[in-house]
């Protein structure tokens, strides 16, 4: 009798920057086309996905601007190159749709995070419009609101 190994999903890196730049419509999980240095880096958690964006070629989703930095152990006959363009891999129709989207105004892909999935990299992205500036102080204020409602609980309990 053959045990299943529980399904393993561990955060590598968030773009909490994103969340507050953008009010997600869709996401969805692809896969990333890697090299080796860039995978043993990535378990080590050396990895900046906050100015990260996805870009549309020639039918295919490319991430820009993820920093994978490498270790100092890397292999010595390979350059590592830290913000080198990852493609990213999704099924033909959902790239499609996509694209759909994204030609519409105000669409546009932001990398959420990376994580492990069954030992496998996946980043997670959202099909986002961009928030307007009163959005985010909304938020903000929001934010602050809470922290002084908390504070308030706090004080009075002791």
């Amino acid at each position: 009798m053959a045990t299943k190994k529980p399904e393993t999903s561990s955060r590598i890196a968030d773009n909490k920057k994103a969340a507050f730049n953008y009010f997600f419509e869709e996401r969805h999980e692809a896969g990333m086309v890697l090299h080796g240095w860039e995978v043993k880096a990535l378990r080590e958690g050396k990895v900046q996905l906050t100015d990260g964006y996805v870009i549309i070629k020639d039918g295919e989703l490319f991430l820009i601007g993820c920093q994978i930095n490498p270790l100092r152990t890397a292999s010595t006959h390979v350059s590592p190159d830290a913000a080198r363009i990852k493609k990213l891999l999704l099924h033909k129709e959902e790239i499609k749709r996509l694209i759909g989207k994204v030609e519409q105004k105000g669409y546009t892909l932001v990398p959420i995070n990376l994580h492990w999935k069954n030992g496998i990299a996946k980043c997670e992205i959202a099909l986002a419009k961009g928030k307007a500036e009163h959005d985010k102080r909304d938020v903000i204020k929001d934010r602050e609101g809470k922290r002084e409602v908390e504070r308030a609980m706090k004080s009075r309990h002791r």
